[in-house]
This record gives C-alpha cells, sequence and structure tokens, in this order.
C-alpha cells in the first residue's frame, strides 16, 4: 500500500490550503483528523472551509467531516474505526491519501494504535468531574495515574475528562487488558508551525471574520434547533463562548476577549502534544513556514515519491 501523507499544525497554520494543493498535485484524497469538523451544521466555529477543496483545477475528496449530527458524541474510538474504513477504501481505488488536521489525540491514535479507545464512558464520574474547575481536573488527573497518563491529551477539558475517566477505570480494573495496538502504518507526517506572534495574528484575524460572516447565527441556529447549553458548550471554544453570550451570561466585547485569548491558548497547547508525539516516536518533517506553498508541496511530494520507490 502506498505511504498516506499526514500534514499537521495547531489551528490557523493553513494546513487545509497545503493539504488541497498536495491532494490536486498527487490526484489524491484527503481525511480530515479534527475532532469537531465531524458534525453537521457546525460549519463556522469548527473551520470547515468547504471552498478550499474547491479550486480552479477541480474538486478535492474529502472525507471524515460533516458525518455526525451535531449534538452526538463522536470520540476517538469511533474516529479509528472511520478513519480504517476510509483509509482501505481510499486505498484500494489507488489514490494517494492526505490526512489534515490538528487534533493531536486523533493523529497518535492513529500513527501509533491507541489501545485505550474502547474503555467505556462512566456517566456518573463525568457529572462530577463536570462540577470541578479546570484547576481541579488537572489535580485529579495527576493524582490518577495509570499506564494510560503518559498517552494522554489533555489540550482541552474534555479530553481531560476523559483522560481522567480512562485512568480511573484502569485503576478499579487493574487485570484490564487493551485490545492489540493496530497494525503498523506507513506514512510521512509534515507540520506547519508559523512563529507564535504570526499565528496569534492569524487567528485574531480569523475570529473577526468568522464573527462577521455569521458565526453568532450559527450558534443561534443550533440552539433553535433544539440542542440545549450544556451540548454547545461541551464542544468548547467557540461554541462554548458563544453559548455563554447568547444565554446572557457574558457580554460580547468581554466574550470576545475571552475567545480569543482561549484560542490563543489552544493553539499553544496543540504545539505541545505534537512535539510530546515527535518525543513518543513519531517523525515530523516541519516544513519552513514562510516557503511559498507551491515550494513545500513539491518537497511533500519529493519525499513521497522517494519512500513510494523503495
Amino acid at each position: 500500500m502506498l505511504p498516506f501523507i499526514v500534514i499537521l499544525g495547531p489551528t490557523a497554520s493553513g494546513k487545509t490550503h497545503l493539504a488541497v494543493q498536495v491532494a490536486q498535485r498527487l490526484g489524491g484524497e484527503i481525511i480530515s483528523a479534527d475532532s469537531r469538523q465531524v458534525y453537521r451544521g457546525m460549519d463556522i466555529g469548527t473551520g470547515k472551509d468547504l471552498a478550499e477543496y474547491t479550486t480552479s483545477q477541480g474538486t478535492v475528496p474529502y472525507h471524515l467531516i460533516d458525518i455526525v449530527e451535531a449534538g452526538e458524541k463522536y470520540n476517538v474510538h469511533r474516529f479509528q474505526e472511520d478513519f480504517g474504513k476510509m483509509l482501505n477504501e481510499i486505498q484500494q481505488r489507488g489514490n494517494p491519501v492526505i490526512v489534515c488536521g490538528g487534533t493531536g489525540l486523533y493523529l497518535d491514535a492513529i500513527l501509533r494504535g491507541h489501545q485505550y479507545t474502547s474503555i467505556p464512558i462512566d456517566e456518573q464520574l463525568r457529572l462530577e468531574l463536570n462540577e470541578l474547575t479546570d484547576e481541579e481536573l488537572s489535580e485529579r488527573f495527576q493524582s490518577t495515574s495509570s499506564s494510560y497518563s503518559a498517552l494522554a491529551d489533555t489540550s482541552t477539558r474534555k479530553r481531560l475528562i476523559r483522560a481522567i475517566e480512562i485512568s480511573t477505570y484502569l485503576r478499579v480494573y487493574p487485570e484490564h487488558t487493551p485490545p492489540a495496538a493496530s497494525a503498523q502504518v506507513e506514512y510521512l507526517a509534515f507540520g506547519l508551525n508559523p512563529p507564535v506572534d504570526v499565528r496569534r495574528d492569524r487567528i485574531s484575524i480569523r475570529l473577526r471574520h468568522r464573527l462577521e460572516q455569521g458565526l453568532i447565527e450559527e450558534v443561534e441556529g443550533l440552539l433553535q434547533q433544539g440542542l440545549i447549553a450544556e451540548q454547545l458548550i461541551y464542544y468548547g471554544l467557540e461554541y462554548k463562548y458563544l453559548t455563554e453570550y447568547l444565554t446572557g451570561q457574558l457580554p460580547y466585547e468581554h466574550m470576545v476577549q475571552r475567545l480569543e485569548t482561549e484560542i490563543h491558548r489552544f493553539a499553544k497547547r496543540q504545539m505541545t502534544f505534537f512535539r510530546k508525539m515527535e518525543r513518543d516516536g513519531i517523525p515530523i518533517h516541519w516544513l519552513p513556514w514562510e516557503a511559498d506553498t507551491s515550494v513545500q508541496v513539491e518537497e511533500i511530494v519529493f519525499r513521497w515519491q522517494e519512500v513510494r520507490s523503495r
């Protein structure tokens, strides 16, 4: 089978644009590795930018976007299953695969074959944990060590709660034997990491653009469709703060300031997780951020063809 290409990076790093250019250059298909772009109707807040997949050269096929209804719970275990099926289908067609996304846990799971994703959800524990502050959750995680702790992605409140849930389960059931890890996959991972000041400017500009383009109306529409506030807050960032604004908990300017700050923090946590992936043995080739997209594309294609020809 052909090795697949991974293009990763923090939010606002230009992953999608680069992935589309690579896919068009190779005649490939894109699989999204984004934990929120799977939801229908959550478009602006998740940064789907679906128009990017169509250029003057045509439309690039994309997958694992808009596959579940907003309000459903989607997790890394389901992603592993969906990714495996989609990867097989595309490779059976003989097309190159470009995986694009910034959800480190999802990427780590498919590249290293996480073994703990099938551990069941503990609704009672989640209710208890949801009452804690972020600082209290971090302390709880540190005091609930297990064989999973070193693998855990704690970049968001939701993932921190899941990490505590898994560790708690493993402490109660130390005899638990996780399924065998996924078969080794062949891939080439490339990263985009603009300097912090560039990234911060991009995030700030993009947030204001999305607010102007209908982000508030998007969240308002989801609430009108019957999603309750707690469901949207669960998705974090844009959906959390916009919901708090629309329900009268935050004034507009305060909401924008807090949301912008949290997106900056999220991007920093993404990079921290990518560096952890490297330490755990996943090689990531960081592309020169200032290079023209065409130069980045040619470097990716050259390295991919080199591995393919071995």
